[in-house]
């Protein structure tokens, strides 16, 4: 588990988290990261090449450790929370969608992916012209609808963001994050709670299993009042009615007709812009926005 000192300087000395000052506990006392250099340098006896022996933070036996679980939440919450902040990222704009849809290619037929990338790119302009209003692209960071999502936001030249997590398939990183905002999760709890606590809005794109995961789980959280005031778009409408009856919710009583208010149905670029920009409170949204509609 040890880091280059290249790479602790990411966490350590050159952190803008940290205190250095005259004074300051790491100005008096060795970093963890020291220690760790200064351990390796140890002269090997036998005992000293058993894991018992390695700093706890350091043993990568340890921190696997089914008891170590706990720990390891907390750093798969801390160290993105950590790096988001060092970026100016408070607010975002989340965007799900199916990992299947290519570039010129839909298992729908509908051109979803270059809608997400137009979509995606308009959110970042606007954010690029009104910085009071930003709000910062964030996909899954694999393929599909989340490599449009980066990729609009990337070609409007705005920092975009990716929560890759270890799948055994459809979850390689995309290329158009920005690399220091991308990240990978063990743990679905994590990945959910860092997708939620910055967003100012979700807008989902059609998809499978994980994208109405992820959106129920919004919805639910929404309904509970467990969550402030978020806005979410869902496109493509004549796929959402079809896949989910929510007329059929209401009559039935399982929700509230207010229930079905916490999300707005779209079919356009300019559409989903108009929701956001007015649910939001953002300045006068153009009509139409640029981006590269091409595949290559």
């Amino acid at each position: 588990m040890a880091n280059s000192d290249e790479d602790n300087s990411e966490y350590g000395e050159d952190s803008p988290a940290s205190d250095k000052g005259p004074g300051s506990v790491s100005a008096l006392l060795a970093t963890a990261a020291e220690d760790v250099a200064n351990a390796a340098m140890d002269g090997v006896c036998d005992i000293s090449t058993n894991n018992a022996y390695r700093l706890a933070y350091d043993d990568l036996c340890f921190m696997l450790r089914d008891e170590s679980r706990a720990t390891r939440l907390m750093l798969e919450w801390m160290k993105v929370d950590l790096l988001l902040k060092d970026k100016g990222v408070d607010a975002t704009a989340v965007f799900f969608g199916s990992a299947r849809e290519q570039c010129g290619t839909s298992p729908s037929g509908e051109s979803y992916y270059q809608a997400a990338r137009q979509l995606a790119y308009r959110v970042a302009e606007h954010g690029q012209q009104h910085p009071d209003e930003r709000v910062t692209v964030v996909s899954g960071g694999g393929p599909g609808i989340m490599e449009a999502a980066n990729r609009g936001a990337s070609e409007a030249g705005a920092i975009t963001a990716g929560f890759n997590i270890v799948l055994p398939h459809e979850q390689n990183p995309n290329p158009y994050i920005t690399p220091e905002l991308c990240f990978r999760f063990h743990y679905f709890a994590m990945r959910k709670l860092h997708f939620m606590v910055r967003a100012r809005a979700l807008v989902c794109f059609p998809g499978g299993y994980g994208t109405l995961d992820e959106l129920f789980d919004a919805l639910t959280l929404l309904q509970t009042r467990k969550t402030r005031a978020l806005v979410v778009v869902l496109y493509g409408s004549a796929f959402w009615k079809r896949l989910v009856d929510f007329d059929l919710l209401v009559e039935s009583g399982y929700i509230s007709r207010k229930d079905i208010d916490f999300f707005h149905l779209v079919d356009s670029v300019d559409e989903a812009m108009h929701c956001l920009g007015q649910q939001l409170g953002w300045h006068t949204v153009t009509a139409e926005g640029g981006g590269d509609d091409s595949c290559a």
